[in-house]
């Protein structure tokens, strides 16, 4: 743990920016002070701890530092994240959206679900596994509303198709999809930009605000930032 380090708060709520060893990094203001969720390096300013977000880890936080210009996920949002894996990238959403938000956190496998369970959804109570199949979207449980978000970080060949029944099922008109495009999933021989353009469009009730490039923290793969407009 590293202790008085300079913070500066960033425009958007729960997004930090952290000066540690004369190299900016953004953080989250851990929602359970003492608490790792993957061996994060943590600081202390006046008492509030904090949680360095990896972007080699995560690759929200590699848009982020990408100068993703829109963030949608803030304090007091629900969000749908289909990919939760282990709970890395989760975590620091389960900070950012606070005690009054809420994460679905769906994961296929359930030797990798026990993981998040037992290291992170345990000690925050936004956090709602979902053991399931993002491409079976009608068989989650416990989603009772209309979602702010949804982040689609799998491996599957025709994620975007998936990304967009699951959105069509649950988020709300005018909400936001985070989608990460994993080019070698999908092809293997064409170009990954070239890939990443097909992809964009078959997101037909969608509003393109932002492609990020996430080289050099993840090889061969865009996030997309999109509006669901489907009655437009």
């Amino acid at each position: 743990m590293v202790e008085n380090q300079n913070i500066k708060l960033r425009d958007i709520d729960n997004i930090f920016y952290v000066k540690l060893n004369h190299e900016s990094k953004i953080a989250t203001k851990n929602l359970v002070p003492g608490i790792k969720a993957y061996k994060e390096k943590t600081i202390t300013i006046t008492n509030i701890e904090y949680r360095i977000w990896d972007p080699f880890r995560s690759k929200l936080a590699a848009a982020i530092l990408k100068k993703l210009e829109l963030i949608p996920i803030k304090k007091k949002s629900s969000v749908l994240y289909l990919g939760a894996s282990t709970g890395t990238t989760v975590s620091h959403i389960s900070d950012i959206v606070g005690t009054d938000g809420e994460i679905f956190a769906v994961e296929h496998s359930s030797r990798v679900a026990r993981e998040l369970v037992n290291r992170v959804a345990i000690h925050r109570s936004n956090i709602i596994p979902i053991v399931e199949d993002a491409r079976m979207p009608q068989n989650y449980f416990g989603i009772y509303k209309k979602i702010d978000v949804i982040y689609v970080d799998i491996a599957q060949q025709n994620q975007t198709e998936i990304a967009i029944n699951n959105c069509k099922m649950y988020l709300k008109d005018g909400g936001y999809l985070l989608l990460v495009i994993k080019a070698r999933s999908i092809n293997v021989s064409k170009k990954y930009k070239e890939i990443t353009e097909m992809e964009i469009k078959k997101l037909k009730c969608f509003s393109i605000i932002q492609k990020i490039d996430l080289y050099p923290y993840d090889k061969d793969h865009f996030i997309i930032l999109a509006k669901f407009l489907p009655h437009s």
